[in-house]
């Protein structure tokens, strides 16, 4: 009996068998693949949704500045600051009845900006021009083509006084027109054109 113990304990025991990893229940398996599906979603959904709200928005975008710019006449309000400061047409405060409107091509970019502002703010504009009062002459000097593109009509009552400040290219050309039919609300209306 000794010899039969010491028989099995000499014999060399075989390795238990590999049950592998323990099954996996269905809970956890549904939990693993709803954190896979969710993942995937997070890393390919949100940002192709991203990209189409995005594709949308710069059409709507270019869809409103095509608008703006196809449009003929003016546009109510003040043009902006880097308008303002590119075309040289220093707007003074107070104004009203402020309008604008931009026109560009390869060859000559216009800005057309009409305002009503006081007796003070005349003489700021034109200060910020570099002209005062006694430079504005008796005659029309905006042209019967930029009259048609905004609608402006110079027919009466008036009287209207202008000025031309031309300057050397890339600096603008400001063509001036003023209706002092109101001495004290003078009506200003400015074409300035540069070449790009």
């Amino acid at each position: 009996m000794t010899e039969s113990l010491t028989r099995r304990a000499r014999t060399p025991q075989e390795p238990p068998l590999d049950p592998g990893p323990p099954a996996e229940d269905r809970r956890h398996m549904i939990r693993r693949r709803t954190l896979t599906l969710l993942i995937i979603v997070l890393l390919i959904g949100v940002p192709a949704g991203y990209l189409v709200i995005s594709a949308n928005q710069s059409r709507d975008s270019g869809k409103v500045k095509e608008a703006k710019y196809s449009a003929t006449g003016l546009t109510e309000g003040w043009p902006s600051k880097l308008q303002r400061r590119l075309y040289e047409v220093p707007v003074p405060m107070p104004s009203k009845e402020v309008a604008y409107y931009e026109t560009n091509n390869w060859k000559t970019s216009r800005l057309y900006v009409q305002f009503e502002t006081t007796s003070a703010g005349l003489d700021a504009f034109l200060a910020g021009i570099g002209a005062t009062r006694n430079d504005l002459e008796r005659d029309e000097t905006i042209s019967d083509r930029d009259q048609h593109i905004t609608g402006w009509n110079f027919d009466g009552p008036g009287p209207f006084w202008g000025l031309v400040r031309k300057q050397a290219a890339p600096a603008p050309t400001r063509d001036v027109l003023v209706d002092l039919a109101e001495p004290d609300r003078p009506m200003v209306y400015v074409v300035s054109r540069t070449v790009p």
